[in-house]
């Protein structure tokens, strides 16, 4: 019931019942890469309950690199988030 009334993840955008989209902005020249991560696909269950997901991000057009890490918990809530070599790009800036 109490998540009902939960705040949606500045991040984390979900694409029906099967996936999620997030936007990493690389730390070396700002390129933005988009990401589609699939329930079935990518994110795999967590030894700690719910889900986890590590994805290396490489920038199509300078080759930058960085580490996407997102936790879920078993209602594929995201819990934690970590880009090493950048950062996550909020949802309000996606145009």
């Amino acid at each position: 019931m109490f998540g009902l009334f939960r705040k949606p993840d500045e991040h984390v955008k979900r694409e029906g019942d099967a996936a999620f989209r997030v936007r990493v902005r690389t730390a070396r020249n700002k390129e933005v890469v988009e990401l589609r991560l699939s329930k079935g696909g990518e994110i795999s269950a967590s030894d700690e309950g719910g889900y986890y997901v590590r994805k290396v991000v490489v920038s199509p057009k300078h080759l930058d690199r960085a580490v996407l890490e997102i936790w879920f918990d078993r209602a594929y809530r995201p819990v934690r988030k970590v880009v090493e070599g950048g950062e996550l790009v909020p949802i309000r800036e996606w145009s």
